[in-house]
């Protein structure tokens, strides 16, 4: 069945820019590691999530601080917006300091319907390429949803069953939220203007970026994967994780050998669902 949005579908962009080792060392720093990747060395998963993101003057933004609607995406006019999960294979290393290019395609527009009312969802495709090498494709999806009407109650959270082989604990504060912005250029309100997420979209308190865990939990599958690379990784987030509040990063290897990962909330629900397999 058609729609309005039908004439999207298939459009192209594309971004090229340096690996900058400098944003390496800034994410490094943002996560609390020992040492930065130097150039040459690949950038580790996730991390391109920096850069290729467009720069749009504070004047191109909306109220929710996302750009206005229309451009390469479609204007879909509901007033909520969020990255929903990806699927990702790194097929090679994107190195620090190279010279990269992502081109972006819309694969798909679709409206459903959920509990709370008109959703649509797009998909987008990224091909991330080097020196003539594909190095990365994701499958994006972005869902679009009506505003929440005030004093709605929040779900109750589900205890989450995984059993986990191993995990860690981690503490999100404003600092870490503030940088990641920062990193990956996200003027969305909800992870730095503390009124506006709780008044205008309904949140307990700043949300900790879905990227972000993303990110987290693929540096969980790496340190268990003895040196081996990432070869696929998937992720879709369930419910949001707050500032402030702690959470853990948890997994277990699965029989066929891949790892099942997730992040679970304070009070033991499921926030995040992932799947990775080394290359």
């Amino acid at each position: 069945m058609s729609n309005a949005y039908d004439a999207w579908i298939g459009r192209e962009e594309e971004r090229s820019e340096r690996v900058l080792a400098k944003a390496a060392q800034a994410m490094a720093a943002t996560l609390d590691l020992d040492a930065a990747p130097a150039a040459g060395e690949p950038l580790p998963p996730g991390w391109q999530w920096m850069f290729f993101n467009p720069a749009v003057a504070r004047s191109g933004l909306g109220p929710d601080g996302h750009p206005k609607r229309g451009g390469f995406l479609p204007p879909i006019e509901l007033p909520r917006r969020m990255w929903a999960g990806s699927r990702l294979r790194y097929l090679a290393d994107l190195p620090v300091d190279a010279q990269a290019t992502r081109r972006s395609r819309i694969l798909k527009v679709e409206n459903k319907t959920g509990k709370r009312g008109a959703l649509w969802f797009v998909t987008v495709e990224h091909t991330t390429t080097c020196a003539g090498q594909t190095c990365i494709v994701e499958e994006q999806d972005i869902v679009y949803r009506e505003a929440t009407p005030p004093a709605t109650p929040a779900a109750t959270p589900q205890p989450h069953d995984g059993v986990a082989q191993w995990g860690r604990e981690v503490v999100p504060d404003t600092t870490l939220l503030f940088r990641y912005s920062a990193l990956t250029f996200n003027g969305h309100r909800i992870h730095y203007d503390q009124a506006y997420a709780r008044d205008e979209e309904g949140y307990a308190d700043l949300v900790v970026h879905g990227p972000l865990t993303a990110t987290l939990l693929q540096q969980l599958a790496l340190a268990q994967g003895g040196g081996r690379p990432l070869g696929r990784f998937e992720f879709r987030g369930v419910s949001p994780l707050f500032v402030g509040r702690a959470f853990k990063l948890e997994g277990r290897e699965a029989e066929d050998g891949t790892l099942a990962l997730w992040a679970r909330g304070p009070a033991g629900e499921l926030a995040m669902s992932a799947t990775a397999a080394f290359r």
